[in-house]
């Protein structure tokens, strides 16, 4: 099953010693467009695949989807037998514009910026410049990783950082606005003013827990700016972006006027456009990809080459292996990782603000999708476009759950109604539960989800707009005092019934 919308982004959305260094990287182009079959695209925008499968469930056409939740625009490349399939743009760069989106138009990629930075780590790995196992203190000057009684057990390290298994804090990060000043990365590693997040840190002994942390990867963007020297937008441009031939795509924030004039712009849950257009972005390593569904995949196909050992490849083939290999479950070295055999597939959910994404690949068949939306109450219409795609291609082990709803008496449905408040790092998390005749509506405004939520279980709901699990937490008494999205959890309100 793939993961709950709602999880990841709560949650998240996102060997030793050195090895031979991999032949230098040969400049590369876009991928070469696949022989096109015709009306595939329009077959998959058609008839996009609910998130999950109840009895009587509906499919949908892009555009109703789009309106359904305030998305004005939407970006979808496909890719078939190793090669490009297809790339369209659909809908507007800003609401109340008539600027289309098209297949060059930048997102910003959120978390999908994480694997691509692991990308350059990996190759100062291969150079021999950097070790994923050595203390990352070893690799920087101007700022250390606090030491503490944890660090004393186990060391941070770039291997742990990029498989989210380091035990350092901060899960994600929610960018500037235009208007606002912008910390240093060491003002945002020590969570001083102006930074809007709080100090990275350590707490957990490093490489026993898998813990989602973009904290943990601004330390990795320090690490590699320091031991190059160089910006790391620039690094980033001579080391992954240049060498596959991602035109498209810029680390740069805040992002120069020419490309900011190819740029879509950013939109809340309710479609407006957030102000100043998008928020900036200085944890770059973590969030600052500016980027098209069509580069994605040529990141994707080209870590699928490397692994698969072709000559020219970006990473060397033992590199690109242990990139792909479960180090904490669910990530390898920076992507998230899921499946085995022909089913196996990498990629990563990615979230700033007004902004959705995701990437999928299957390296055994060589096919894939990334799809990027300019509405933040989206996240249900990545998943419905990429199963529409999985099914029109067929593509191995990527089906949405089916779900058997569980009849249940009004008094267990009352049980559940109610208001339930957490603060999660920055965020002030809300959800409510109410009844409409024999129907539960879960809502959750800073997400935009306002979806049917069924029983699956006594104490297990499931959104079907959302394909979201979650737990009820009942008291011995039998009162619900909780709703539970994986490990995230949403004590029910004092202010609320």
């Amino acid at each position: 099953m793939r993961p709950s919308i709602l999880a990841l982004a709560l949650a998240g959305a996102v060997a030793c010693g050195s090895v031979a260094p991999a032949p230098p990287a040969s400049p590369a182009s876009a991928p070469a467009p696949a022989p096109a079959r015709a009306d595939d695209a329009a077959r998959v925008i058609g008839a996009l695949v609910p998130v999950v499968t109840v009895p009587g469930a509906v499919r949908y056409r892009l555009d109703e989807r789009m309106a359904h939740f305030h998305v004005p625009g939407v970006s979808v490349a496909v890719v078939e037998g190793g090669r490009l399939a297809w790339a369209r743009g659909f809908g507007v760069k800003e609401a109340g514009s008539p600027e289309a989106v098209m297949p060059a138009t930048l997102f910003q990629a959120g978390s999908i910026s994480k694997p691509v930075t692991a990308t350059a780590t990996l190759r100062l790995v291969d150079q021999r410049r950097l070790s994923l196992d050595e203390n990352v203190n070893t690799y920087l000057r101007s700022w250390k990783v606090p030491d503490n009684e944890l660090t004393a057990k186990a060391s941070v390290t770039l291997r742990r950082i990029l498989s989210h298994s380091a035990g350092t804090t901060v899960h994600g990060f929610p960018g500037y606005a235009a208007n606002e000043p912008l910390p240093t990365l060491l003002q945002v590693l020590d969570g001083e003013k102006p930074a809007n997040t709080k100090p990275v840190r350590v707490d957990l002994v490093p490489g026993t827990t898998s813990r989602y942390s973009g904290g943990g990867v601004t330390i990795e963007q320090l690490a590699l700016v320091e031991v190059t020297g160089q910006a790391f937008p620039a690094l980033l441009e001579q080391l992954v972006l240049g060498p596959l031939g991602m035109k498209d795509s810029t680390f740069e924030q805040p992002l120069p006027p020419a490309r900011a004039r190819a740029a879509s712009s950013a939109h809340d849950v309710t479609g407006a456009v957030v102000p100043g257009r998008f928020h900036v972005y200085p944890e770059m390593a973590a969030a600052g990809l500016w980027t098209t569904p069509a580069d994605l995949l040529a990141w994707a196909m080209a870590i699928a080459a490397a692994r698969d050992g072709r000559p020219g490849a970006i990473l060397s083939k033992a590199m690109a292996t242990e990139m792909l290999t479960v180090q904490k479950a669910p990530f390898g070295l920076g992507p998230l990782l899921e499946g085995s055999g022909r089913a196996f597939h990498f990629g990563h959910p990615g979230e700033d603000e007004g902004f959705l994404s995701e990437l999928v690949y299957f390296p055994a068949t060589g096919q894939g999708a990334a799809v990027m939306i300019n509405g933040g109450g989206g996240r249900p219409l990545l998943r419905e476009i990429l199963y529409a795609v999985a099914a029109e291609y067929r593509w191995p082990d990527f089906e949405p759950p089916a779900v058997t709803p569980l009849p249940m008496d009004p008094t267990a449905l009352d049980r559940v109604v109610g208001s339930y408040e957490a603060f999660y790092e920055v965020y002030r998390v809300t959800a409510t539960v109410r009844r409409e005749g024999t129907r539960l509506v879960v809502s959750v405004p800073r997400l935009g989800i306002d979806s049917e939520a069924v029983f699956t279980s006594p104490t297990s709901l499931t959104t079907l707009d959302g394909g979201d699990a979650l737990s009820i937490v009942v008291a011995p008494d039998g009162r619900v005092t909780a709703l539970k999205f994986g490990d995230f959890e949403i004590p029910r309100s004092s202010r609320g019934p």
